[in-house]
């Protein structure tokens, strides 16, 4: 079995450091990806990582996640309220996936409170900040392990 995750995320997230810091903090995504590398290998993994503002390259990443990927961790950003294709993409390769959001989504405007992903996938981590990111990879670690 592959030892790999692939991370997704998804619009704006290439701003985080700057964007917004009061609500996503000063972390870079490159801190981020950084963060999910150091976990991962605590658990014999590795891990590629995607960031687009585009969706159809995020779903040419998880569509290609079926070859090589054993588990998808995705923040979506905005599309997680917007994209029934990203859902699709996600049921179609059929790995575990983990949700995570860096702010909490549910005291925010009412349309970041839908998600087209919580409902498929094996854990929903929500306003843990960037520390999201590690317990989802731990979390997938944990399923992989059985």
């Amino acid at each position: 079995m592959t030892r790999r995750i692939l991370l997704v995320n998804g619009p704006n997230l290439n701003l985080l450091g700057t964007r917004e810091p009061a609500i996503y903090g000063a972390d870079t995504l490159a801190d981020v990806e950084a963060l999910v590398g150091r976990v991962a290998t605590e658990f014999g993994l590795d891990v590629r990582c995607v960031q687009s503002n585009h969706e159809g390259v995020l779903i040419d990443a998880i569509h290609a996640a079926r070859e090589d990927c054993a588990a998808v961790i995705i923040n979506a950003g905005a599309f997680t309220h917007t994209s029934v294709a990203i859902r699709d993409a996600l049921t179609g390769v059929a790995l575990p996936v983990a949700e995570v959001h860096i702010s909490n989504v549910h005291t925010r405007e009412a349309f970041r409170h839908e998600s087209f992903i919580s409902d498929i996938a094996e854990c929903v981590i929500v306003g843990c900040g960037v520390q999201g990111y590690d317990f989802a990879v731990r979390r997938i670690a944990a399923l992989l392990a059985g």
